[in-house]
């Protein structure tokens, strides 16, 4: 077996594909959760003692250096589609970020791959991207070597966006397409994703660069609603959105957020 990687949200949708990957590529893997006994059935995915889990949270910079101790490698797949509690953007995707960087950069490792997100930039709009920005800055600020991935809308099973899409269209009497259901998309697969992490962390070439990961094609959110009816075989109405409506419904669904219903959309995703 290759040295040993921590992966950090090893345990979310993204990260155990990506623990998948990395047993398949032969290394050792150590899995930092917030929450580790939930997250017990990662052990299958790799040789026995292949894979251990260990309690940490970005959020807590000391479990963080606990969990990096002895490893050759990193990678920080920590991410948040909604805030919760105290799981907000800023504290996961930035603080976060930094802690996990710069406790990798003190045990002196050079191979980390950070999993951002499509469109990430300080300055935008979106609470969201600006704080994937903003982790960009810190992690590259830390670890110079770092490889930054930017999926897409990442698709497969529990996805958060295809599922709920097929959810809405059991229930909901219409489905809304915000903005018209003009907005484009390229879908990308999350064993794709996990697969380039693994390509990124043994290829010392991939050190320092930034990659946009992309699905093979290019669909309007129109087109993925009526794709996902077709599935499902549930039809519904289509209604267009503006997106200032969109946004007033999006904060509507945050504030039932904060009493544990899942929203359908946030005004931040508007």
């Amino acid at each position: 077996m290759d040295g040993l990687v921590t992966v950090f949200g090893g345990s979310g949708f993204v990260g155990v594909q990506v623990v998948r990957a990395l047993a398949k590529a032969g290394w050792r893997i150590r899995v930092a959760a917030r929450r580790p006994g939930l997250a017990y059935r990662l052990r299958m995915l790799g040789d026995v003692g292949q894979i251990e889990l260990m309690q940490a949270n970005v959020r807590d910079p000391a479990s963080v250096g606990r969990a990096l101790d002895g490893a050759q490698a990193c990678v920080n797949a920590v991410g948040q589609s909604v805030e919760t509690g105290r799981q907000r953007f800023l504290s996961v995707h930035h603080l976060g970020a930094q802690a996990v960087a710069q406790a990798a950069a003190a045990r002196g490792l050079t191979r980390y791959v950070h999993l951002s997100g499509l469109g990430a930039d300080e300055a935008a709009a979106s609470r969201y991207a600006q704080s994937r920005g903003l982790g960009e800055v810190v992690t590259r600020s830390a670890m110079p070597s770092a490889t930054i991935l930017r999926p897409s809308v990442v698709f497969g099973p529990e996805d958060q966006v295809f599922n709920s899409l097929a959810a809405m269209t059991q229930w909901a009497p219409a489905i809304p397409l915000f903005g018209g259901g003009h907005t484009r998309f390229a879908p990308v697969y999350v064993a794709d994703v996990a697969a380039a992490v693994a390509a990124a962390l043994g290829d010392a070439q991939a050190a320092g660069k930034t990659y946009e990961l992309g699905g093979p094609g290019v669909f309007s959110f129109r087109a993925l609603v009526e794709l996902v009816m077709r599935q499902t075989g549930h039809e519904r109405p289509l209604i267009a959105l503006p997106f200032n409506v969109a946004g007033w419904m999006g904060t509507g669904f945050e504030i039932l957020a904060r009493f544990g219903i899942a929203p359908v959309i946030t005004a931040d995703q508007v």
